[in-house]
């Protein structure tokens, strides 16, 4: 009996430090990647598009944009799809995020990255930051799953709204009174940048 309790005791330890171990292997990752990315903006000798260049060879290993793809049009509309319609379509939605993502990076240059304590929930880790700059703070929530053998970003809240959920919001807008082909076409054109509020008179 001593034993089997000493042996329940060891596992439940063991479980504690991979779990530890995991939040910090992936607060590490991200971390030394974003300050990777802030770095390369804060370059003067490079123009936009080589840092553009840098920044998404930077952060690309840290996403699972199949997956990304896969939940933005959810459960209703991924299965109905061939191949060919979900590769372009992940195609298109990767280059449609690593666009958003650059756009949001490049609001700041001065700016000072606080990462919060991470939180696990069985295979899930999330870890909030914020982009603090001298007029301005953005909450940031990054989302990872476990992969093979690393961790990898599947959605980003950013003040407290969800990327995925906005995109499949918009999706289904498109695919409720569309078609795939509808939506491969929009998604070919550019993303109109978000216009400022008006302040009110």
């Amino acid at each position: 009996m001593k034993r089997l309790l000493y042996s329940v005791f060891i596992l439940l330890v063991m479980t504690q430090t991979v779990g530890a171990d995991d939040k910090h292997v992936a607060k590490e990752l991200l971390e030394s990647k974003i300050e990777a990315a802030i770095a390369v903006l804060q370059k003067n000798d490079l123009d936009l598009q080589e840092k553009n260049k840098q920044i998404i060879e930077i952060v690309t290993p840290l996403f699972n944009f199949p997956l990304m793809a896969k939940l933005s049009l959810g459960r209703k509309y991924w299965p109905g799809l061939v191949k060919e319609e979900r590769q372009r379509f992940t195609e298109l939605f990767t280059k449609r995020l690593k666009a958003s993502y650059l756009d949001k990076l490049a609001l700041y240059t001065d700016e000072k990255v606080v990462f919060k304590t991470p939180v696990q929930e069985k295979r899930k880790i999330k870890i909030q930051t914020e982009l603090i700059s001298k007029n301005n703070t953005i909450s940031m929530l990054y989302k990872f799953h476990e992969s093979t053998n690393s961790w990898l970003i599947y959605d980003i809240e950013i003040q407290g709204v969800s990327i995925i959920s906005t995109y499949r919001s918009q999706f289904d807008q498109v695919l409720s009174k569309g078609t795939i082909d509808e939506l491969l076409i929009k998604l070919e054109q550019p993303e109109q940048p978000e216009q400022p509020e008006q302040p009110e008179k």
